[in-house]
């Protein structure tokens, strides 16, 4: 794998308040682009700002993590939101992020939504292109990480942004390449073996197992380990040393 390059990112300052829920201080020196909570479904401004801060000083990718306004249900609770209500408050949260990611000597460099948003990106298309409406508004240089073969990577495209497809380590997926839903028995991946294997088969090979025992291809710039999976932390050390010693080399996307 010694031509092989690959991100690694995870979403980071998913606390609030007196609330906290990863490590980011350890996870950023482990990954390589951070999807930073935007306050709707987690975080605050004094989170955001840490953040920020500590990834412009490590050299990480800062990328505005935008979701449906739902704190109470961290984001994973389907919502109906009008496409232009939405285009607006993706802009909004990536506007937020930008002040403190300039603050820190670096800039917000891609949107990435997360949880309900997410998963309803992958097939709605109206949903999809409020996400790029929301994101041109920011930043028309912004890029789009997501899902391969969603309809928000369709989306982006079509409006000329950059896009880069992502795969994730911990999740579980379907034969048609999407998300097992995180209901599902085996949904989440938490052995940090099967992380590992996942983590190289998608370098590799660009094919991760599903949750049926087969296996899709799935071809990703970007791996992705959810920072509130248990875990997390073992699980990202794990994959990183995993990738660099089979020849990977770990960098942000461009």
């Amino acid at each position: 794998m010694t031509d092989t390059v690959i991100d690694l990112n995870a979403d980071l300052g998913e606390g609030y308040g007196r609330w906290t829920l990863t490590d980011d201080e350890v996870m950023l020196a482990l990954v390589t682009s951070a999807n930073v909570a935007c306050g709707f479904h987690a975080g605050d401004p004094g989170i955001m700002r840490g953040v920020c801060a500590t990834a412009a000083e490590r050299g990480v990718r800062i990328g505005a993590q935008v979701s449906y306004q739902d704190l109470a249900g961290f984001g994973r609770r389907a919502m109906e939101i009008p496409a232009e209500q939405l285009a607006d408050e993706v802009s909004y949260q990536i506007g937020a992020l930008q002040v403190f990611a300039r603050a820190a000597g670096s800039r917000v460099s891609y949107v990435k939504p997360h949880g309900a948003l997410y998963n309803r990106a992958v097939w709605d298309e109206e949903q999809a292109s409020a996400v790029v409406e929301g994101a041109r508004l920011a930043d028309p240089g912004l890029a789009v990480l997501c899902l391969p073969g969603s309809a928000l990577h369709r989306r982006a495209r079509q409006a000329g942004l950059a896009v880069v497809s992502e795969a994730f380590i911990d999740r579980a997926y379907t034969p048609s390449g999407t998300l097992v839903p995180r209901a599902t028995p085996g949904a989440v991946i938490t052995d940090p073996r099967q992380a590992v294997h996942r983590a190289l088969s998608l370098a590799g090979e660009g094919r991760v197992a599903t949750l049926e025992g087969g296996s899709v291809a799935v071809r990703a710039r970007s791996l992705c380990l959810h920072g509130d999976t248990p875990g997390a932390v073992g699980l990202a050390q794990r994959v990183r040393a995993a990738l660099e010693e089979a020849g990977v080399r770990v960098e942000a996307f461009a």
